[in-house]
């Protein structure tokens, strides 16, 4: 994680469809307590629900840790979606819209890209991936 102040962190293993739902309620609860607008708590279930699926659809396990997150400015949400799969190959094409390896539409990181106001991966093909994505209260810092 980043360097910003974090605070009420929550981490859920993520190994089935079930997991998936209580990270994405999860947020949803999270997001209205820092005082996010509905319409900004479904764009950050969305980044949720696309990290944590990715996790199971690529790694088969891994976890989501949603964390509070506040620097001297604002106040936002980190997601970060941490598994030992097999990594991504080429990082570049995986953020091209309709690129897969796996036979679907391909559009979930090129979405969570243009979600959020920032995004991070740090992919070690063969060892795993580290997604880390922010979206701050009142937009981009």
């Amino acid at each position: 994680m980043l360097s910003d102040n974090i605070h009420n962190t929550t981490v859920f293993k993520i190994n089935n469809e079930l997991d998936v739902a209580r990270a994405v309620l999860t947020s949803t609860s999270m997001t209205k307590k820092i005082g996010f607008t509905q319409g900004m708590q479904n764009v950050i279930a969305t980044i949720v629900s696309e990290l944590a699926k990715n996790i199971l659809y690529h790694a088969k396990s891994g976890e989501i840790t949603l964390a509070a997150i506040k620097n001297d400015k604002k106040r936002g949400i980190e997601i970060c979606a941490k598994d030992r799969g097999p990594g991504i190959k080429d990082i570049g094409r995986a953020m091209e819209d309709h690129f897969s390896t796996r036979n679907t539409l391909g559009l979930g990181l090129p979405a969570v890209k243009r979600m959020a106001d920032e995004l991070s991966i740090d992919s070690k093909f063969g060892e795993g991936t580290i997604i880390v994505a922010r979206k701050w209260l009142h937009g981009k810092s």
